[in-house]
């Protein structure tokens, strides 16, 4: 029998600002604007340790927030590696953040509820 794999996973919220510097000449992705980003991190792994789990639930949440403060009320071309601040690269910069701490992390994914646009990162 082979050993159960589990996927648990955590999401924070934050409001930022961005621009496109090399956007399509005219494209209102050049102007500065703003979003609600919604950021969800899932670890898989198998269950263990003497709680049976695969991560403390409580201290994802807690990295995963830390992170999103760090963006949260911000300009994300301000931010080393957010230059060009697409979805993709967001999914890179949380995957940098937290796997460190959170070998498991398999995936990320960021999104605008508003507008209904989400990037899924497989780590």
């Amino acid at each position: 029998m082979t050993t159960p794999q589990f996927e648990i996973t955590k999401a924070a919220t934050f409001d930022a600002a961005h621009h496109f510097p090399n956007g399509p000449q005219g494209s209102p992705y050049t102007r500065l604007h703003g979003h609600s980003f919604r950021v969800e991190a899932t670890v898989r792994g198998q269950i263990s340790g003497p709680m049976g789990w695969v991560a403390d639930l409580g201290e994802l949440d807690s990295e995963l927030r830390a992170v999103a403060a760090e963006l949260d009320h911000g300009l994300l071309n301000d931010k080393p590696g957010l230059e060009t601040p697409t979805l993709e690269h967001l999914c890179l910069y949380f995957a940098a953040a937290l796997k460190p701490r959170f070998p498991g992390l398999c995936r990320v994914v960021i999104s605008r509820p508003t507008i209904n646009e989400s990037c899924a990162l497989s780590v």
